[in-house]
C-alpha cells in the first residue's frame, strides 16, 4: 500500500513516518469530522471571517484526498448546523455562496476521482440555489463508489432523531413491536451510511455539537488543537494512528 502513496507522501517526510506505522486492514471504514474554528483562525490573524471559511475549504480538499488514497469509503463533514443560523446573516449568505462556488469549481474533480456526495440534514431550508447546486452533484455522482462524502448541512442530531419518530409514526407498514436499533436507524437521514468509527474535532473543544448523536455511539474521538483551516494530511494521519492504537469492545471484554 505504501508503494502506492509514494506520490502522496514525500519520502523522509512526517506524513511518509505516519504512514508507515498504519495497519491497512484496520483502518476505519467511516471517518466523521467537526471542522471548528474557522472563525478563530481569521481573528487571530485580523481577517474578516470569510476568510476564514475560504481556508477551511482547503483543508476540505485535504482530508477528502487523503481519504480517497488511503482507501476509507466514508468521510461525513460538519458543514452548518442548524445554530448557525444565529450568526450575523452576511456571514451565513457568504458560507452558502462559497459552498456553491465550491460544488460548482469540484464537481468534474468528484466525476475523475469516483467520489460521491451525498447531503444528510433538513435540507428544504437551505436557500432555492444552493439546494439545487447540491441536487445536481448528487445526481451527477449518485453512482460513484471510491468515496462517499456526507455533507451535513442545516443539521442537528436532535433534529433528525425527532425526524426519524416522525417518519415512524406515520410508516402504517411498520409493526411497532418489531422497532428496534437496527430498525430505527432505517428512518435517519444517514440510512445506507455506517456509522463513523472515528470522530475528529479541531481546535480544541470538548463537545460533540449536537452532531450525529445516534451515530457516534461507539465512534473513537480524537481531538486537535488546530483550527480546521490549518488541518492537513498529517493531522488525518495522526488521528488514524491514535485510532489504531485504541481497544474497540463495543462493550465486551475483548477488543473487535
Amino acid at each position: 500500500m505504501l508503494e502506492n502513496l509514494k506520490d502522496f507522501v514525500k519520502p523522509g517526510s512526517e506524513e511518509e513516518s505516519l504512514v508507515k506505522q498504519l495497519d491497512f486492514s484496520r483502518l476505519p471504514r467511516h471517518v466523521a469530522v467537526i471542522m471548528d474554528g474557522n472563525g478563530r483562525w481569521a481573528k487571530k490573524r485580523k481577517l474578516p471571517r470569510v476568510e476564514g471559511h475560504r481556508a477551511g475549504a482547503k483543508s476540505v480538499r485535504q482530508a477528502v484526498e487523503t481519504c480517497a488514497h488511503l482507501g476509507i469509503e466514508y468521510l461525513t463533514l460538519y458543514a452548518f448546523s442548524k445554530e448557525n443560523w444565529k450568526r450575523p446573516k452576511k456571514e451565513v449568505a457568504t458560507l452558502w455562496r462559497l459552498l456553491e462556488e465550491y460544488l460548482k469549481n469540484e464537481d468534474k474533480v468528484l466525476v475523475k476521482n469516483k467520489f460521491r456526495l451525498k447531503v444528510i440534514g433538513q435540507i428544504e431550508a437551505i436557500p432555492d440555489s444552493t439546494r439545487k447546486e447540491l441536487k445536481r452533484v448528487e445526481e451527477l455522482t449518485k453512482n460513484n463508489t471510491r468515496l462517499t462524502v456526507v455533507l451535513a448541512l442545516n443539521y442537528g442530531g436532535r433534529d433528525e432523531i425527532v425526524d426519524a419518530v416522525k417518519k415512524i409514526a406515520t410508516d402504517k407498514n411498520l409493526d411497532i413491536d418489531s422497532l428496534n436499533e437496527e430498525k430505527f436507524s432505517q428512518y435517519l437521514y444517514t440510512i445506507h451510511v455506517p456509522d463513523p468509527d472515528l470522530l475528529i474535532r479541531t481546535s480544541g473543544e470538548l463537545r460533540v455539537s449536537n452532531f450525529l448523536l445516534w451515530q457516534i455511539a461507539y465512534a473513537e474521538i480524537w481531538i486537535t488543537q488546530e483550527f480546521w483551516p490549518d488541518f492537513r494530511k498529517k493531522h488525518l494521519l495522526q488521528a488514524l494512528v491514535d485510532y489504531q492504537k485504541r481497544e474497540r469492545r463495543f462493550g465486551d471484554i475483548y477488543p473487535r
